[in-house]
């Protein structure tokens, strides 16, 4: 064989070998457009009303992220496989008879992803789904061409190289297959995890103790001194973080305390934009500065009287609704600001009055809605609460209220029953297992929350003594020590 023909078939067989790398290794934007009706379906800003289900879908995008980067790091050998959970929206078109569509109008999908490369994770993150891979037809035609083509001894299709067993007992590197099967049948067990980050979170909370002593400092000298109801923070920021904007508040109180008059009586609320929440909280901006506080303590008083207006119209909505009590739940890390809260209110209130519904005044007295401009139709939350569209036919809404509301009092009897249980059984946690303290994360129900705490007393183990512990729905370990465990973490 002549040179220039095997330099061509060289040539031919590496160009081949990159198309298929590159089937195979999907670039970000095209990861992005194939997963796109994936994202429509579990994105965080869909589950406004759902801080529950908002926030399993947040750390389970963070995960799948980076599985797929994982995947597309040049010379990666395996990688964990990765078990992921996620809320998926409701589409139309699917029957009411389907089991899994809860009836919040999302449904619950559990999967472990295991590809090897990243077409294989998207489709399989869709197909898990029950979403179309049609879009995707191109790339999977592409794929299987390739395939072919070296099953008939054309091209040779890319593969990395398999080494026989014993070169990785002579050389003693560690064998990637082996990794990945040992992967796939072992799953984190929670002795485990604690007996393997139980130092580190010790390291990290005896390193945090001083810092938790100046927090209840400065937070007991300020409540005091400003004359506050209370200090709180919309999101789990570290100790550290919150010195320092509790420090930079102490500032400005001794700088300018002709502007801190207007706080007394009130409750601050660390966030991530200033002004006044729904509850009529202050919330002040962590990436604001000392002059943008000052001018939302200038207008403190318009924003009480505008508290005033939207309490007089959820009175005057709960007249015409038959005492039923319009509330707002807050999302996980994000405040609605009053003045949107007051429109949603108003617009609603409009809708209502030209109808005078033939509702008895106290017919609906003890259960409660909230408001959501991105809903097309009414639903009854599993805690007990619904879930009102702004825009709604009045008409409809009180046909559907009224056919629900035996099923929303049985709801609400069941969720005060259940947050009484999870009260006692953390406080026989806390004692019981010698914690230094028993939290959650508020995307964790009470239903959860239970069963979890009776395997912790039943599992006893000593790597919990003296831990800051929070459920959560993933193992870590937080920047001050404090230990999340999932839910549902294995024995």
């Amino acid at each position: 064989m002549s040179l220039s023909s095997l330099l061509r078939m060289r040539l031919s067989s590496r160009c081949s070998t990159n198309q298929i790398l590159q089937i195979r290794a999907l670039s970000g934007a095209d990861t992005v457009n194939a997963l796109r009706p994936f994202y429509f379906a579990v994105h965080p800003d869909f589950f406004g009303q759902h801080p529950r289900q908002r926030e399993v879908n947040e750390n389970s995008l963070k995960r799948l992220n980076g599985y797929l980067e994982s995947l597309q790091k040049p010379g990666f050998r395996s990688v964990k496989p990765t078990k992921l959970t996620f809320y998926l929206r409701e589409v139309r078109g699917e029957t009411e008879s389907n089991n899994d569509v809860l009836r919040s109008g999302f449904r619950l999908v559990t999967f472990t992803l295991q590809a090897k490369d990243v077409l294989c994770a998207v489709v399989d993150v869709l197909k898990s789904c029950s979403l179309s891979v049609e879009h995707m037809q191109g790339l999977l035609t592409a794929r299987a061409q390739s395939q072919n083509s070296a099953q008939q001894g054309g091209t040779p299709f890319y593969r990395p190289i398999k080494w026989d067993k014993t070169y990785y007992a002579f050389t003693g590197f560690r064998d990637p297959e082996e990794e990945l099967e040992q992967a796939k049948k072992v799953e984190t067990t929670l002795s485990l995890w604690l007996r393997n980050n139980e130092p580190e979170a010790t390291k990290k909370q005896k390193a945090s103790i001083s810092r938790r002593a100046e927090l209840k400092r400065l937070k007991r000298e300020l409540i005091e001194e400003l004359g506050l109801l209370d200090i709180r923070w919309q999101r789990k920021w570290g100790v550290a973080h919150r010195c320092c904007q509790m420090q930079s508040l102490s500032r400005l109180s001794s700088q300018n305390p002709e502007a801190m008059h207007n706080l007394r009586g009130n409750t601050v609320v660390f966030t991530d934009q200033s002004g006044m929440n729904v509850s009529g909280h202050v919330m002040l901006g962590t990436m604001d500065v000392h002059h943008q506080w000052t001018k939302l303590f200038e207008r403190l008083p318009s924003y009480s009287r505008l508290l005033q207006q939207t309490e007089w119209l959820k009175d005057r909505i709960s007249f015409l609704l038959g005492g039923m009590q319009v509330i707002h739940m807050e999302r996980v890390g994000l405040a609605l600001p009053l003045e949107d809260h007051y429109s949603t209110l108003n617009t609603f209130h409009k809708r209502l009055l030209p109808h005078r519904l033939a509702l008895h005044p106290r017919s609906l007295q003890g259960l409660a809605m909230t408001l959501e401009n991105d809903r097309s139709s009414p639903s009854l939350h599993e805690m007990g609460h619904f879930i009102v569209p702004t825009m709604y036919d009045p008409v409809h809404l009180q046909n559907f209220l009224q056919s629900n509301a035996q099923e929303a009092h049985r709801r609400l009897q069941r969720k005060g029953q259940l947050e009484a249980e999870e009260e006692d059984v953390v406080s026989i946690c806390v004692q019981g297992l010698s914690l230094q303290s028993l939290s959650k994360e508020p995307s964790v129900s009470s239903s959860q929350m239970i069963p979890c705490c009776r395997r912790l007393i039943e599992e006893r183990s000593p790597y919990m003594q003296g831990l800051h512990l929070c459920v959560s729905h993933f193992y870590s370990v937080m920047q001050d020590g404090d230990m999340c465990i999932p839910w549902d973490w294995k024995g």
